[in-house]
């Protein structure tokens, strides 16, 4: 799937978008997923877990580090912004989450790279940014 940049004027346009780079993942697959606080990092992976079957509320894993859903392939969402320094946390700590029977979404991914994080399985790297109002730009590349 070539880069691109798309223009979203509410949370369902950027969940649409999600749901579009979804059907392209396959266990194993990491997805990572920047912006400011509020951009709609959450908003992004809710919608690509919807496209890969989750029905269960996909809510932000801020205090817990990583959540996981069961849908088509197993997902783990994890957000690496109350990690000081990724590096320092014991390695067993997040290489369950991105083990290569899942695909995983990581928020935050400028915090640090996790151990376990392969770049050859990133298989996109998404930024949000606000752009007035409910407006939103996403830019993808694969």
């Amino acid at each position: 799937m070539p880069s691109r940049t798309e223009a979203s004027g509410s949370a369902a346009e950027t969940e649409a978008v999600a749901a579009e780079l979804a059907r392209h993942l396959r266990a194993g697959d990491i997805v990572l997923v920047s912006g400011d606080l509020g951009a709609g990092k959450t908003t992004f992976v809710r919608g690509a877990c919807r496209a890969l079957g989750v029905v269960e509320a996909v809510t932000s894993p801020s205090f817990t580090i990583a959540r996981r859903y069961d849908g088509t392939v197993a997902i783990s969402h994890l957000d690496l912004y109350r990690l000081a320094d990724v590096s320092a946390e014991d390695p067993a700590l997040l290489a369950d989450e991105l083990a290569p029977d899942r695909v995983a979404f990581v928020e935050w991914p400028e915090v640090g790279t996790p151990v376990g994080l392969d770049a050859e399985r990133v298989a996109a790297r998404v930024l949000l940014e606000h752009r007035g109002g409910d407006r939103r730009s996403v830019r993808i590349d694969s």
